[in-house]
């Protein structure tokens, strides 16, 4: 009787074992809820990358607002997409976290440039009041400027294919 109560903390370790791996499999890791969904865009007063003109509001349509950066490898892969919505009519914003202006500027000039505007955020300040967990990463924008969606990661056809439908219910 000794003998069998020496297994029972094994026996309730593997139950448990198997209780916790049974729940990892249970979420959707393709999704990062944003407690901002619903929620107006952040106020923000940051200069453009491209003029160092001073903005404070996004523009009163739908729009996707990107977040990029020159150090980040996976914004340059999403890139040349970027620049193709762009040329469909997608109207994109982007925000240039924890960047230098003149590497962006150059960047720009480089691979093309898909945004109506760059709003500069050296600091990463409004990056993280948006909870930007690091670049790249898309918020979906309607005209009042209501946070409706985000996409952490590359921005790609297949990532859009799913997100198009909602951002055309925006307009």
């Amino acid at each position: 009787m000794k003998r069998l109560m020496l297994f029972i903390p094994l026996v309730v370790f593997f139950g448990m074992g198997v209780l916790f791996w049974v729940g990892l499999g249970q979420e959707d890791k393709s999704v990062l809820p944003s407690p901002l969904i619903g929620k107006p865009f952040p106020q923000f007063i940051l200069n453009t990358v491209e003029s160092g003109e001073s903005l404070n509001h996004l523009p009163q349509e739908a729009v996707l607002v990107n977040v990029w950066a020159t150090w980040c490898p996976t914004c340059k892969a999403e890139h040349e997409f970027l620049n193709a919505l762009a040329q469909q009519g997608v109207k994109i914003v982007g925000i240039n976290y924890k960047d230098d202006d003149f590497k962006a500027r150059q960047w720009l000039k480089a691979y093309g440039n898909p945004y109506l505007f760059n709003i500069a955020d050296p600091d990463g300040q409004l990056g993280l009041e948006l909870g930007v967990y690091g670049a790249p990463e898309t918020f979906l924008v309607d005209s009042q400027g209501i946070i409706r969606g985000k996409h952490v990661g590359d921005l790609n056809a297949r990532v859009w294919e799913k997100l198009q439908p909602q951002f055309e219910a925006l307009k």
